[in-house]
């Protein structure tokens, strides 16, 4: 499990929102996998960002995927209970705090709402399996995992997202992590400044 926060990484987020997702608007059903979830903050920051930019007819059609190694049984709970203490959410836009999050305990945590948490689904999944959790997902995430791996893991671990992703399909890792010249046929990029690509078309 690696460190995560709600709106870190924000600019990964707003690429995703502003050249994925005019294509993912067009699928009568949006299957995403964020792989290395954590507690969630990040899965969730995602939901709010797609809801804020797609509106409630079209969130609707959306499940996210969460998914990590989960060695504590601990992110299943606290995922779909969506309770966080007040410190966790402090990076969170005022507007956008109060639009999706309710007070408890006085304040001094926060509980996500349930169109939020509806859109959620946590499962614990080891990627060194090499087994996806499912197919054709129109979007993959994975921004915490793959800097721990060994060069060798790294392509197998993308070769499987590139196998799970539907046809022009798009996949997200962190800024650090530069795309493998082995999978350079398999993923063409974006933009040129963050790692955001897309699922080549292959002969």
């Amino acid at each position: 499990m690696a460190f995560t926060y709600f709106f870190r990484d924000l600019q990964t987020i707003e690429l995703i929102r502003d050249h994925a997702l005019p294509v993912l608007r067009t699928y009568q059903r949006v299957s995403i996998w964020d792989a290395g979830c954590a507690m969630g903050p990040e899965p969730y920051t995602l939901a709010i960002v797609l809801r804020e930019n797609m509106g409630y007819m079209f969130f609707r059609n959306i499940i996210i995927y969460a998914t990590d190694l989960d060695n504590s049984n601990l992110f299943g709970p606290i995922i779909k209970n969506a309770i966080y203490p007040r410190v966790e959410v402090e990076r969170i836009p005022p507007e956008i705090l109060a639009k999706y999050f309710t007070p408890q305990n006085g304040g001094e945590a926060y509980q996500i709402s349930e169109e939020m948490r509806s859109a959620l689904r946590f499962q614990q999944h080891d990627l060194l399996t090499l087994k996806p959790i499912g197919q054709d997902f129109g979007l993959i995430l994975c921004k915490n995992v793959l800097l721990h791996f060994n060069e060798e893991h790294r392509i197998k671990v993308m070769r499987m997202f590139h196998d799970a992703l539907r046809p022009g399909g798009f996949f997200a890792t962190e800024q650090t992590q530069k795309l493998p010249k082995e999978m350079e046929h398999l993923f063409e990029p974006v933009v040129s400044h963050a790692q955001l690509f897309r699922k080549r078309d292959q002969p």
